[in-house]
């Protein structure tokens, strides 16, 4: 009967901590991005949070220094410094006037450094000369 209490223990402890893991996971990725301007809505509200901040690459602004990638999102009249770091290549669509999002953490010099970046050329997307867009597809929606 001891060996049975023992065992059911056990059994419960590892449902547990992966019950605990996983839903630490999930928690870690639904993280749902924000503009450039609730970016600066926060304040020092997004320091060191881990956030996904999306906008418009700016023309001429990727500049390469070894691994580091240094370029600049906009979105309207506003501009986010954008420090990117990660191990894994820049996708192919990671060019000017391209949407990107930038995954990260908001530093306390303004600069944003970015682990991850997604980025899809929005030329792609857009409706050819007098087609109206696709219901349902918005400009940003990543």
């Amino acid at each position: 009967m001891k060996t049975y209490v023992k065992f059911g223990a056990l059994v419960v402890v590892i449902v547990g901590t992966l019950v605990y893991l996983a839903a630490g996971g999930i928690n870690e990725t639904k993280t749902y991005y924000k503009t450039i301007a609730e970016l600066g809505q926060m304040g020092g509200g997004a320091m060191g949070k881990r956030l996904r901040v999306a906008g418009d690459v700016e023309a001429g602004s990727i500049h390469r220094t070894g691994r580091e990638v240094e370029f600049t999102l906009k979105q309207d009249a506003l501009r986010l410094k954008v420090v990117y770091q990660g191990t894994d290549p820049l996708p192919d669509t990671f060019r000017d006037g391209a949407q990107a999002l930038a995954d990260g953490k908001m530093g306390s010099n303004g600069v944003f450094r970015a682990a991850k970046i997604q980025a899809k050329c929005a030329s792609k997307y857009e409706a050819k000369p007098g087609q109206q867009h696709p219901t349902g597809v918005s400009k940003a929606s990543f």
